[in-house]
């Protein structure tokens, strides 16, 4: 990726200036190897450590599940084999490589035709400055209906909304990727993710003999609205008071953002967000009533496929939750939400001329994606060795019989279940492995002491949503990382944590008073679901 300065252009990987707690999270992050080389030493380091604790004979039982959950030594000759035999497969497997890539392929299109900065023109360009970083918010936030999509759909188009209306992209951009990461816990709407919390609880809560209320989609529906609209607003705040302001007094002002450079010749050039005008051209304009025409055009023919009572895209007993073919189908659907409308602008406006355009533009997002893919080879490494060797499981329990023993009770105990969760979040990434690991432990401990089990899961929500915003263990944060350095070339890891930090701690207190509020109040968490079981 070539890229080319203004002014003092990306200046050091530490921002001049930077000081403090995040200045010294900064210098500290970014004296960390690249990422490449860090997860390597990581996995050598899973392996040491597993292999030592497999020595001793560490093991766990997990609550549930039959026997005892032991650690395997990644250097044991089981361990040798796995690592071997299964390279590949870690490297293809690795989860977040299918959900990037395919993504990005349609994401690049629509951005290598001209069509998202003529959209963001249109849409932002012309609204009031001071709302967008809320609408960012709002925005990310409910983006959860994506899944893991929306952390690569709204960082990027936010950073392209604040250039277009003269806000620093990279306010928008790391705004972005918080909310859609404070928000993946939470919504507006109804998610898969509700659903499978659901389940997960409602399991963990019938190895009790009075199980509680039965835990819903819609159960912590109340306490995710109050929720979503609060951190959609703290978003707001933290981009307007703290980080576009640091970010200009850090040596890093918008006016010396990197503009990237392109080959000439291979369609429009990317745009270059201190030049967008307000005003679109006509042919613009006609390329986006084509791009709106194939978009209600793919909606038509989408909903009667999905509505057709017999269609492919429903499950089994003909529904959709908790899960179904089309719940399973976010990256394809975002995929064509992305190509339909692109190569649609990109025909009319004379960006795709023949069909050998496509793939040649196609072409263009995937040498963007190069670091990305080499990166994902060690994490997928790490990410298959740490689950093979059962790591997670034996933290995750050690964990739980920690604070179960540590003697405190009521509220004390649920605000050490927050950090219990916000600190294993560091290192378990997905939320659903994590809730099955504690909820079975948590559920029938916290419902012995009359909490519903769907204010527990709510309770674990909270740890669950904010942590994962700053941890390397995300695979998003380094693809945060691969967007920021289209703008900062130098930034390094430890550039997008301390970034991170001043919407971690005001998410997590916002969290608290959230659920101190329903629970003193009592109000109802969501439909038929209480804090307290009822007598």
């Amino acid at each position: 990726m070539a890229h080319g300065a203004r002014g003092r252009g990306s200046g050091g990987a530490t921002s001049a200036g930077a000081g403090g707690v995040l200045g010294w999270v900064e210098r500290v992050g970014n004296r960390l190897p690249e990422p490449f080389v860090l997860f390597a030493l990581l996995t050598l380091l899973v392996g040491v450590v597993s292999t030592v604790l497999a020595a001793f004979g560490a093991a766990v039982e997990v609550p549930g599940e039959d026997g005892t959950t032991e650690v395997r030594g990644g250097f044991s000759a089981e361990g040798v084999r796995f690592l071997f035999t299964e390279m590949p497969a870690n490297f293809i497997g690795f989860p977040p490589l299918g959900t990037v890539v395919t993504i990005m392929l349609a994401v690049g299109l629509a951005e290598r035709t001209g069509m998202l900065a003529a959209l963001v023109r249109v849409a932002f360009a012309r609204a009031p400055r001071g709302l967008l970083p809320y609408a960012v918010g709002f925005v990310g936030v409910s983006g959860s209906v994506m899944s893991d999509s929306v952390f690569l759909v709204v960082p990027p188009l936010a950073a392209m909304v604040f250039g277009a209306a003269g806000r620093h992209p990279v306010a928008g951009l790391l705004g972005g990727f918080a909310a859609a990461g404070a928000g993946y816990s939470t919504s507006v709407l109804v998610t898969s993710q509700d659903a499978l919390f659901a389940g997960i609880t409602n399991s963990a809560a019938s190895a009790l003999s009075r199980p509680g209320t039965e835990v819903t989609a819609v159960s912590n529906y109340y306490v995710n609205v109050v929720s979503a609209v609060v951190l959609s607003l703290l978003v707001g705040v933290v981009i307007t008071r703290f980080v576009e302001p640091g970010l200009e007094r850090s040596g890093f002002p918008r006016s010396q953002v990197a503009a990237e450079d392109q080959p000439a010749g291979v369609g429009p050039a990317r745009v270059d967000l201190d030049q967008v005008a307000p005003v679109t051209t006509s042919t613009e304009r006609r390329g986006l009533a084509a791009a709106g025409l194939a978009v209600l055009t793919l909606g038509v023919l989408l909903g009667a496929l999905v509505l057709w009572p017999s269609s492919p895209l429903r499950a089994e007993d003909g529904g959709y939750l908790p899960s179904s073919p089309l719940l399973s189908s976010v990256t394809t659907l975002t995929f064509l939400a992305f190509l339909v409308p692109g190569i649609a602008y990109g025909v009319t406006t004379g960006a795709i001329r023949t069909a050998g355009d496509v793939p040649r533009l196609v072409g263009l997002a995937v040498r963007d994606l190069s670091g990305f893919i080499v990166l994902a080879f060690a994490l997928g490494q790490f990410v298959a060795l740490f689950g093979w060797t059962n790591l997670g499981t034996w933290l995750a329990v050690r964990g739980a019989e920690f604070l179960r023993g540590s003697g405190l009770e009521g509220y004390p105990a649920l605000l050490g279940f927050v950090l219990l969760a916000s600190a294993l979040n560091l290192f378990i990434i997905s939320g659903v492995t994590q809730w099955t690991l504690m909820a079975s432990v948590f559920v029938p401990m916290f419902l012995l002491v009359g909490f519903e089990p769907g204010f527990t899961q709510a309770v674990f929500r909270a740890g669950d949503s904010v942590t994962q915003v700053m941890t390397p263990m995300n695979p998003y944060l380094v693809v945060l990382l691969t967007f920021v350095r289209r703008y900062q070339p130098s930034a390094g890891l430890g550039t997008v944590i301390a970034r991170m930090v001043p919407f971690v701690v005001p998410f997590w207190l916002a969290w608290l008073a959230i659920l101190a509020v329903f629970s003193v109040a009592e109000l109802p968490l969501g439909p038929g679901m209480d804090v307290l079981v009822g007598e």
